[in-house]
């Protein structure tokens, strides 16, 4: 089984992002998609999943998606009209289908940062 995880972190309090939407999805060089997990952060924003090797395509790409908006709205940061992110789209492969793949996250409602590690 392959590990999917992230921490999702508000950079605009520094405090946990809890209740994001979390979905990771499969996409075949024919680009055929498929949602393999679904989720949200939970209270310590961390989402962490598992795929069935099975499901694993080595040459296949991969979707960590982020609903952003939906968190930023619950807020309270004033001026809606500002905010612009609506999802965060980190496409990436699983080289190893027994490997872990984790990829933090700094929020804002119009930026973000990620970085990943094995």
């Amino acid at each position: 089984m392959a590990t999917i995880s992230t921490h999702a972190l508000n950079s605009v309090d520094g405090t946990h992002a809890a209740g994001i939407g979390v979905s990771v999805i499969g996409i075949t060089a024919d680009q055929n998609r498929t949602t393999l997990l679904t989720g949200e952060t939970d209270k310590g924003g961390r989402f962490v999943g598992e795929i069935d090797a099975s499901q694993i395509d080595t040459q296949a790409d991969y979707e960590l998606v982020l609903l952003v908006a939906p968190y930023f709205e619950n807020q309270n940061l004033g001026d809606a009209n500002g905010r612009s992110l609506k999802e965060v789209i980190v496409r990436f492969q699983i080289p190893d289908p027994q490997g872990r793949y984790h990829m933090p996250f700094m929020l804002a409602p119009n930026s973000y940062s990620v970085w990943s590690s094995r």
